[in-house]
């Protein structure tokens, strides 16, 4: 399908038909269970699934769109998640200076991934704003809770925008290697990093009796994590023509997303706990906030895109020893047998 000269792979619009389905399914269902029997659990799960209809339809947009589209709607979620953990972090009013450079930083990050400039890219939040953001603070001259804003305003620039922003990082990943194209990869990776969240409740609704940290996140229990993780990889290997994965590579790729969901998610919470909140925000009706929903994806994103990098290496490292082998085999037998070429 050619939509202003730019190309959807099959793969991924009969996948989104197949995900917007089983979503207009289930909210058709709740709809009527909520229409004739109002309870606050059927509210509520009408409210959150209608809200995923909204999420997943945003999610699609990034997808199909071109590059720079899709670019530009990534950088828009981590202004927005970027915001809205400042906003609860209870700064200063000497730390606008700094705030504000963090806030330009977000449009310089994405520009540097639009145009492919992956060494400055990695370098740029991690070791450029680490250094400077430091310098606006002192400026200031009022040093009075200024280790706080250090150490706070550098780690929610690269929770929310170095870390989400590996997602646009797989716009660059080379075309001609990829089945359903960059956003064949970002929709396994959100599909994968959303499921594997949907499972580890479900499953620890079923099975779960012990606790895995209760301290931080009570809900969470060990046959919730380890089910889910179990069968996020499953889901991987389901999903697999979305990627130039080996089944094997797709399978362990869909067991690491899982962990690095769990984390991630677990993360957040122990932000939250700490500051007494419950939800980040209420932007999204019955999913709370922004990060409450990107959670699990600022840590699953960058695992995602450097497992896939490094897979792509091996197999191109693996082609070029073979070629290397083979021209050396045709030299041998140019020189046993005088052959002309």
């Amino acid at each position: 399908m050619k939509i202003l000269n730019h190309f959807i792979p099959t793969e991924i619009l009969h996948t989104l038909g197949f995900v917007f389905g089983l979503i207009m399914l289930c909210l058709s269902v709740f709809y009527f269970i909520n229409k004739k029997r109002s309870t606050k659990f059927t509210r509520e799960l009408f409210l959150r699934t209608r809200s995923w209809a909204f999420l997943a339809a945003g999610i699609a947009t990034v997808v199909v769109s071109p590059k720079i589209i899709g670019t530009l709607i990534i950088a828009y979620v981590s202004f927005a998640a970027f915001r809205e953990m400042a906003s609860i972090s209870g700064f200063r009013t000497a730390d606008r200076n700094a705030l504000f450079a963090a806030y330009c930083s977000i449009p310089i990050q994405y520009l540097l991934i639009y145009h492919n400039m992956s060494a400055l890219y990695f370098a740029f939040i991690p070791v450029i704003m680490f250094t400077v953001l430091p310098f606006f603070l002192i400026a200031k001259g009022d040093t009075k809770g200024i280790g706080k804003s250090m150490a706070l305003i550098p780690a929610i620039l690269m929770m929310c925008v170095f870390m989400i922003s590996h997602l646009a990082m797989l716009f660059g990943i080379e075309e001609s290697t990829l089945p359903a194209g960059p956003g064949g990869l970002i929709l396994f990776l959100v599909a994968l990093t959303a499921l594997n969240d949907v499972f580890q409740y479900i499953w620890g609704k079923l099975l779960g009796r012990k606790k895995i940290i209760p301290a931080i996140s009570p809900n969470k229990t060990r046959a919730g994590f380890i089910g889910g993780v179990l069968s996020t990889g499953a889901i991987a290997a389901a999903l697999n023509f979305l990627t130039p994965l080996s089944l094997q590579e797709a399978v362990l790729t869909g067991f690491a997303i899982g962990i690095a969901g769990f984390a991630g998610d677990i993360l957040i919470s122990a932000i939250k706990r700490d500051l007494n909140l419950k939800d980040t925000d209420d932007v999204i009706p019955g999913h709370g906030g922004i990060m409450d929903r990107m959670d699990s994806l600022v840590l699953t994103a960058p695992v995602f895109y450097y497992l896939l990098t490094y897979f792509l290496s091996v197999e191109v490292e693996i082609i070029q020893k073979a070629e290397f082998a083979m021209a050396e085999v045709l030299t041998q037998v140019h020189y046993k047998y005088n052959l002309v070429w």
